[in-house]
């Protein structure tokens, strides 16, 4: 029962980063305008994402723009890209592996060392996205540091941290906990078990077959 216990939380922890990774990913606040300096505040707030830039202006009215080209894209961006999305869909397989794996669930019951074995390959799906969600978010954040710190770059022209990217580290630190439980499901105790009781019933067999042929101390002078 604690195990089963520790695998549900498991995956309801790696669900909601999974959730997580989703908004992460469409959401274009990865970095916001800075008016550090001698920039002058305005009533337009300036977002960029990996799909779009928006201007969030005062009264409430967003405008966004989708990128035009994805040649003319920096690097970074193009790679954030692509592992958000092999995050969402490993997560995703995830979530249907852990299901069938789960023991709380009644499919494949008749093999619980399969069912173990598909519990931690729906763990380790959880680990790759939340490493991979991990490793976009950190680097455009480094990306967005060395802009920002950059002498060159004007000081109108510097962007700093967006809400996206305390999303997305909240959301890789959910899918590596939750992946992580579900992958403490090792099968080594139950084919462990399943092997001692296997070992076990000849040798009560052979026992019970043993006292059923061997006389009686008073049969054997008869």
């Amino acid at each position: 029962m604690a195990s089963s216990g520790l695998q549900l939380l498991g995956y309801f922890l790696a669900l909601g980063g999974w959730v997580g990774i989703i908004s992460t990913t469409a959401l274009p606040q990865w970095k916001q305008a800075s008016y550090s300096g001698d920039a002058i505040i305005t009533a337009v707030g300036l977002y960029q994402g990996l799909w779009m830039s928006c201007a969030s202006q005062s009264t409430g009215q967003v405008q966004c723009k989708l990128y035009d080209s994805l040649l003319l894209l920096d690097a970074h961006i193009q790679a954030s890209r692509a592992l958000m999305i092999v995050s969402v869909v490993s997560g995703f397989l995830g979530i249907i592996v852990s299901v069938v794996g789960m023991k709380c669930t009644k499919v494949g019951d008749n093999n619980p060392l399969t069912k173990s074995r598909m519990a931690i390959s729906g763990g380790v799906l959880f680990l790759m996205a939340g490493l991979c969600t991990l490793v976009a978010v950190s680097w455009y954040a480094t990306n967005v540091s060395y802009e920002f710190f950059d002498p060159l770059t004007p000081v109108n022209a510097r962007y700093e941290f967006g809400s996206a990217l305390f999303v997305g580290w909240a959301s890789a630190s959910l899918a590596i906990l939750g992946g992580s439980f579900l992958c403490c499901s090792c099968p080594d105790e139950e084919r462990r078990s399943q092997s001692h009781y296997r070992s076990s019933q000849p040798s009560t067999a052979k026992e019970s077959t043993l006292k059923q042929t061997m006389p009686m101390k008073g049969e054997q002078y008869l």
